[in-house]
Order: C-alpha cells, then sequence, then structure tokens
C-alpha cells in the first residue's frame, strides 16, 4: 500500500534527507588511498548520531553497519571492513540512510578514489545523469513506468545496462515502502505518482551485463561477470509543483 505524506512528513523528511546527505558527503570527502571503507563507516555513523538521528542500516535486517560501501564491482550492500583498504582508481559507492523524528532518508553516491580511468569515470558520469532522468520523469500525472524508462534509455543508450534483480522502493516510516521504483520499464505503466508519494529513485549501472550475484554474506552484491557498477540516489518527494528532492545539501 501506497503511504501518501503530510505536508509536515515532507517538510521532516527533508530534515532526515539532509542529515543523510551531510554524512554521505562527509564519508566522500574522506575517500582516498589507503582509507579502509570501515573508516568511512566510522565517518557516517558518527556524523548521524551527532545530528540527534540513527542510522538506517545499522541492524537493519541484520546489516552489521551504519553504511554499504560498494567498491569496484560491488554493486550494492557491501559490508565495510577495517580489511578493506580503497586503492587508487577505485570507485566507490556509500548508501546512506538516516532515520530522524519518525521518518527516514535515503541517499547514495559513487565517488572516484585518486584518479580513475576514462571509462570507470563515464559510467560513474552516465548513472549520476540518469538518476536526474529518472527524477524528471518523476511528476505527478505520470507512472512508475515512466521514471523506469527514462533512466533505462538514457543507460542503455550508451550501451550500459540497469541492475534488475534491486530496484527502488517508497520511503517514509519504514525503510522500505511501496511503490517498487525499478530503473526499467514502460511508459504509461505501473502505479500512478501522485502528490504526497515520496521515492527513492537509485539507478544501479553496471559496465557489463545486467546480472548480478549475492555472495556468501547474504549482502554484498557483485556484478556477474566482475565488470565495474556505479549506484546514485536520492529521495524524492512528488508534489504538485514537480519533484522535490529531499536529499540535497543545505
Amino acid at each position: 500500500m501506497v503511504i501518501l505524506k503530510t505536508v509536515r512528513d515532507i517538510a521532516v523528511m527533508r530534515e532526515a534527507g539532509r542529515i543523510s546527505q551531510r554524512a554521505l558527503r562527509e564519508a566522500g570527502k574522506a575517500v582516498e588511498p589507503g582509507v579502509s571503507t570501515k573508516e568511512l563507516d566510522s565517518i557516517v555513523r558518527s556524523c548521524i548520531e551527532k545530528q540527534g538521528a540513527t542510522p538506517s542500516f545499522l541492524g537493519y535486517g541484520g546489516f552489521p553497519a551504519s553504511a554499504c560501501i560498494s567498491v569496484n564491482d560491488v554493486v550494492i550492500h557491501g559490508i565495510p571492513g577495517s580489511d578493506k583498504i580503497l586503492k587508487n582508481g577505485d570507485i566507490v559507492s556509500i548508501d546512506v540512510g538516516a532515520y530522524y523524528k519518525g521518518f527516514h532518508g535515503d541517499n547514495a553516491w559513487t565517488f572516484a578514489c585518486g584518479d580513475v580511468s576514462a571509462e570507470a569515470q563515464a559510467l560513474m558520469d552516465a548513472t549520476r545523469e540518469a538518476l536526474f532522468e529518472g527524477i524528471r520523469a518523476a511528476t505527478a500525472g505520470n507512472r512508475i513506468g515512466d521514471i523506469g524508462h527514462a533512466v533505462q534509455k538514457y543507460v542503455e543508450a550508451r550501451s550500459y545496462s540497469v541492475v534488475r534483480d534491486f530496484v527502488g522502493h517508497g520511503v517514509g516510516a519504514k525503510l522500505h515502502e511501496d511503490p517498487s521504483v525499478p530503473n526499467y520499464g514502460t511508459p504509461g505503466r505501473g502505479v500512478r505518482l501522485m502528490p504526497g508519494m515520496v521515492i527513492a529513485i537509485e539507478p544501479m549501472v553496471n559496465q557489463g551485463t545486467h546480472r548480478v550475484r549475492v555472495l556468501s554474506d547474504k549482502w554484498t552484491t557483485v556484478t556477474a561477470d566482475g565488470k565495474l557498477s556505479a549506484h546514485f540516489e536520492h529521495t524524492v518527494a512528488i508534489t504538485s509543483g514537480g519533484p522535490v528532492i529531499l536529499t540535497l545539501p543545505d
């Protein structure tokens, strides 16, 4: 069931979004060769808690950290570790959620570690722009399929693929709510977008095949062919005046 948010709810979600965005930004600043993903996770947790919020991911479904940190061919749900040391040329996706006054904010970004290859940079650029293509399609009266189609069209025109096993989602009092928001789809199909809906649009884009596999830890999800993957996400409110990104910098 899709839960519509009030104006007050969305105002609180904007604060939750800003908190999660600040934590994401601080962790992103620390991405450099020699840093462990555990150190990045500590930055995320500290930043969220200092702002009076709680990390959305910590303990969620048993997840053992405050952020999902996914490097190179890891698509999503990478578990931070002190033994996972970043190297020059890595691309590092950081996914952060913050729970504040009863609501969640959820966002992700992929950062370059040092000097990345032109191919890696092109993948990141395309994934970021695909996110904004999806957001532009998130207008009241459109349907979920319009968002997915916008993302898919942009990505596949550049010979990349969108992950199909994992999708975006509604956000609110629960981290994951209805509706599901795939990064592929048919225009005019799916749930109709209405003012008061809040959704996480999050393209996960692979350099090669769209297929993925989950490792034995039951979390870490990697590309099936070992090629690179990038991930960008914003929490977006559907309003009568157009889509409003709730996870923007101050």
